[in-house]
């Protein structure tokens, strides 16, 4: 019997090309989409050949990286080390100069032929978290707001669309959820008043969020991606938010509070989550498909496609004026060698 879910699976590969064991993984209709990491990644043109490689076999699929700037930079060789975004936050021209690195990582990111780069990154930084420490534009919630939104103009100039994230807010909780299933301690109204603002002030201009594997106990017992009160409830409810939900990956250690790969990707999608993410495990992967076979998911294709990349793809951009007045800003400001 149908559970009526929707949903689908964002998966990785190990190396720098397919095997053909990673071929027929991706032909499953249950998976959407596939990430890629460091280790996927020797040059421009050859991500440019393994992206082409997979929409051989699925044109439909989203591919994502993790290239907010900072440490968090999958993509390296050949291409510009962006600045973590908190040190653009104290500069005159901060909001200009976000908007520059949201075009530059977006133009970048799209002429390799991916969809998306999950960012930005709306956690405040309170000083607290080592996870999110620099990642975070500011910790006033309001200026956080204002600097994430011209990112995000830069992102979709280029043709991207905007991924938030770690729903509701991982900067309070000190514990890091790759190794350990951090707590946030703070009442609803606490991470209304601060770290939400964010979320609220953006909604209506992100394509996608991704909420934190840490768990608010005042809130819900569950950690937020799991939980049908912050992503149903607060989320799609209070802040009316209507573009896709990614989990984040169901891998790690914040994830684990639920049972194994396929209890996981059941919860996530079950509280409403649009897709989840299961990396660097390939077995859980295969275990996490075999529950969304079992539960005959369907992906939610109109809202998926939406976070297709609209940008040039062109080998061509460091030619374009936009991208010599990014640079030209970015170096003047000591942002970038």
């Amino acid at each position: 019997m149908s559970s009526g879910l929707q949903g689908s699976l964002m998966v990785d590969v190990a190396g720098t090309w397919l095997t053909s064991e990673d071929r027929q993984f991706l032909r499953q209709p249950e998976v959407g989409g596939l990430i890629i990491f460091a280790r996927n990644i020797e040059s421009p043109r050859q991500v440019r050949e393994l992206c082409a490689s997979i929409r051989a076999i699925r044109p439909e699929l989203l591919l994502a990286v993790d290239q907010e700037g900072g440490r968090v930079q999958r993509l390296r060789q050949g291409f510009v080390r962006l600045p973590p975004m908190r040190a653009i936050a104290g500069h005159p021209s901060a909001e200009t100069l976000a908007e520059h690195c949201g075009w530059l990582m977006a133009t970048e990111v799209l002429a390799v032929g991916l969809d998306l780069s999950f960012a930005p990154v709306l956690d405040l930084d309170y000083q607290r978290s080592a996870v999110v420490g620099t990642r975070s534009f500011e910790g006033d919630p309001e200026r956080a707001a204002v600097l994430a939104g011209a990112f995000i103009r830069g992102m979709n100039a280029a043709g991207m669309a905007a991924t938030g994230k770690h729903f509701p807010g991982h900067g309070w909780a000190e514990a890091d959820s790759h190794v350990a299933i951090p707590n946030d301690e703070r009442s609803l109204e606490t991470i209304r008043a601060n770290d939400l603002v964010p979320f609220q002030r953006l909604s209506k201009h992100l394509a996608a969020v991704m909420p934190a594997h840490v768990i608010y106990p005042r809130v819900d017992p569950q950690p937020a991606g799991f939980s049908r009160r912050w992503l149903q409830d607060i989320l799609r409810g209070e802040l009316g938010f209507e573009g896709v939900i990614f989990s984040d990956d169901l891998s790690m250690a914040g994830a684990h509070v639920v049972g194994d790969a396929a209890s996981r990707i059941e919860a996530a999608l079950t509280a409403g989550c649009d897709m989840g993410l299961v990396c660097n495990d390939r077995a859980a992967a295969e275990l996490a498909l075999s529950a969304a076979q079992r539960l005959k998911v369907s992906p939610p294709a109109a809202r998926l496609h939406r976070m297709r990349g609209q940008g040039m793809a062109s080998t061509e951009y460091r030619q374009h004026p936009r991208w010599l007045a990014a640079l030209t800003a970015l170096r003047a400001a000591q942002l970038i060698e």
